[in-house]
């Protein structure tokens, strides 16, 4: 029988590029075992344009993105989170509602390529590493044992997998 699908809810200010990024990269490569999700605390007009533009140069589907606010995931009847990452140093020092169920918590931060300035192909470089980031924290999280592993131990190793390259200071440990 195969393990059942764990709901992942990534989380960031606006909810416009890492939150969107990762959201498709882990329902892309998960294989159905993950159903990844994305908000902000403050919600966005949408995602960014060089986000998908990056995403669908990789072949990962873009269909279906769109930002919103995290109380989506608060309200009841929402999908019940198995974790919730926050990619963004600003979403990681908010308070967050209350999550049903007692995810995992974790902190993946990651620098804004948002916030580069530059040509567009300095900016879309900003884009591509910090998808590459995604996908290697991404790819960590799939080769976890997660239906072997107790509570506890997941937790620790999801929230060791923000330490990563490409962390943000607030995101390393110590």
């Amino acid at each position: 029988m195969p393990d059942r699908v764990h709901n992942v809810l990534f989380l960031c200010t606006h909810n416009s590029a890492r939150s969107i990024m990762a959201e498709a990269l882990l329902n892309h490569l998960g294989e159905g075992r993950f159903h990844a999700f994305s908000a902000g605390s403050e919600g966005g007009p949408g995602p960014k344009p060089m986000a998908l533009k990056v995403l669908e140069a990789e072949g990962i589907p873009t269909a279906g993105l769109s930002s919103k606010t995290w109380d989506v995931f608060a309200a009841p009847g929402a999908p019940v989170m198995d974790m919730v990452v926050t990619v963004c140093d600003q979403a990681a020092g908010e308070v967050c509602p209350y999550w049903p169920g007692q995810p995992i918590t974790a902190h993946w931060g990651i620098e804004d390529p948002s916030n580069v300035e530059g040509s567009e192909i300095e900016r879309e470089r900003a884009f591509v590493t910090a998808l590459r980031y995604l996908r290697n924290r991404i790819n960590v999280l799939l080769s976890l044992p997660v239906a072997s592993l107790d509570q506890m131990a997941l937790s620790q190793r999801v929230r060791q997998i923000g330490a990563l390259e490409g962390a943000t200071q607030r995101a390393k440990p110590g």
